[in-house]
């Protein structure tokens, strides 16, 4: 186990780009063990993008990624670069539970056998402990009524908390949340909220790419403004919230007040 001052994710110098076009110029972020930091900026600005490098959904082209010390290895540069060790990508991911914006549920599932799939063919844990937890994991999140029936008949935001109770089942070191609130409306937003804050109560390390500043301010320990692929500022949510330095923070909060 690590110490509670040990980073649990380091981003150092990452470079990302799409053929010719750049859009993560070096960016460097630390999350240590209880940490949720919050990046936020305008779209395009590179944030979902340096979360999917973090996963390694995205392949990066410079820079280095480490999770609880271990770096991931990688083989070619430049465009050609990509992950050398298939067996450390898996084994890493299973500790880096992701939360998408469109839920991403399996349509021909129950909710519950959607909480479930990932421990019991991924870690290949015993079918009934891992439904004790699912259905714990399910009143947690506040939807324990729900875990008979199939994706469709439940709402936006109760969809997203149960995305929400499927990556925690499998008990990670982190959780990533990919605008995790942007296709609910306002009510269902606040069930999703509600969920997420509850979970920073408890420590978990968490990193959240974000358009709700309310939400921003409220979880985040630390929060990352990116613009044009940099780190533009960041700071406690007191600082870029109560005295921006920046014009292009100024900007933008104004432009999202």
């Amino acid at each position: 186990m690590l110490d509670d001052n040990a980073s649990v994710i380091e981003i150092k110098g990452l470079h990302k780009a799409y053929g010719a076009l750049e859009v993560l110029k070096g960016v460097d972020v630390t999350a240590k063990r209880g940490d949720v930091v919050a990046l936020i900026g305008s779209s395009g600005s590179g944030k979902s993008t340096l979360l999917r490098c973090c996963n390694m959904l995205e392949t990066s082209q410079r820079g280095a990624i480490h999770f609880q010390g271990e770096a991931v290895k990688w083989k070619g540069t430049g465009h050609n670069r990509r992950p050398s060790d298939p067996a450390q990508v898996t084994r890493l991911r299973t500790n880096l539970s992701m939360v998408f914006q469109q839920f991403n549920l399996w349509a021909h599932m129950t909710i519950l056998q959607n909480v479930m799939e990932a421990p019991v063919t991924v870690l290949k844990q015993d079918k009934s402990t891992v439904e004790a937890r699912a259905r714990a994991l399910l009143q947690k999140v506040g939807i324990a009524e729900k875990c008979d029936v199939y994706p469709a008949q439940l709402s936006g935001g109760q969809q997203q908390r149960a995305a929400i109770a499927r990556a925690l089942a499998m008990e990670p070191q982190a959780l990533l949340f990919d605008e995790p609130t942007s296709a609910l409306d306002p009510e269902l937003e606040q069930e999703v909220v509600r969920v997420i804050k509850a979970l920073a109560a408890e420590g978990r390390t968490m990193l959240i790419v974000t358009h709700d500043m309310a939400m921003a301010r409220d979880v985040a320990d630390h929060i990352i403004f990116l613009h044009q692929g940099l780190i533009e500022e960041q700071g406690s949510p007191s600082a870029i919230f109560g005295a921006p330095k920046s014009q292009r923070l100024q900007q933008f909060l104004a432009a999202v007040a």
